[in-house]
């Protein structure tokens, strides 16, 4: 039954949140703009449910990769101030909110990734597909980046195989706890999680 109102359920939280937060939409944006140059909306196409292309949108958190010399810039130095702010307490994730409406994601699945890493997954991996992505999942709750690929994929499994409204609850109540204890935002080893490489060394 949960799977036919699982979707109901996530397009009026979708509205009731960019409607109360509307004003802190605003402002995030406004600020992004005045930080840095470029847009204050990061677009990067993302796989969906049974790899379906989508557009995934978040708050922009850095700047250019080239400074205005052409020099490049690693993620280190591309992270902007408010951009570490936004990351640390997971405001970049507002916007998705907006793919949840659009039936893009949902409000809990499988973290969606990026394209490349499709044709890289196994089998038992590429299962993730089946269901929509979503803002939070348990790897977010389960340890997020400092998790091994490996681990955050069997994670995903357990939950197209296993997800209810009871497991959904339990996995947002615990986003907000993680969310407020900052756990797990960054890896150990960069600012950003290191790119999936297909299953060689254990992955």
């Amino acid at each position: 039954m949960y799977r036919y109102t699982k979707r109901a359920m996530d397009v009026v939280s979708a509205v009731l949140v960019l409607i109360l937060l509307s004003p802190v939409y605003l402002l995030v944006s406004l600020l992004v703009l005045v930080d840095s140059r470029g847009a204050a909306f990061f677009v990067q196409p993302r796989a969906g449910k049974n790899g379906e292309i989508f557009n995934l949108l978040k708050f922009r958190t850095m700047r250019p990769n080239r400074e205005e010399n052409g020099q490049p810039l690693d993620d280190l130095r591309r992270i902007t101030k408010l951009g570490a702010f936004l990351r640390k307490y997971s405001l970049d994730e507002l916007p998705q909110f907006i793919n949840v409406l659009k039936g893009d994601m949902s409000l809990v699945g499988p973290r969606p990734l990026l394209m490349k890493y499709v044709p890289l997954y196994s089998r038992r991996q590429a299962r993730r597909l089946e269901v929509r992505p979503g803002i939070t999942g348990l790897p977010q709750v389960s340890g997020r980046n400092k998790l091994t690929w490996r681990e955050k994929f069997e994670l995903d499994v357990f939950y197209v195989d296993n997800y209810s409204f009871l497991l959904d609850l339990r996995i947002m109540l615990l986003t907000v706890m993680t969310v407020v204890r900052r756990e797990g935002i960054n890896s150990s080893e960069s600012v950003t999680m290191h790119p999936f490489e297909g299953n060689k060394e254990g992955e």
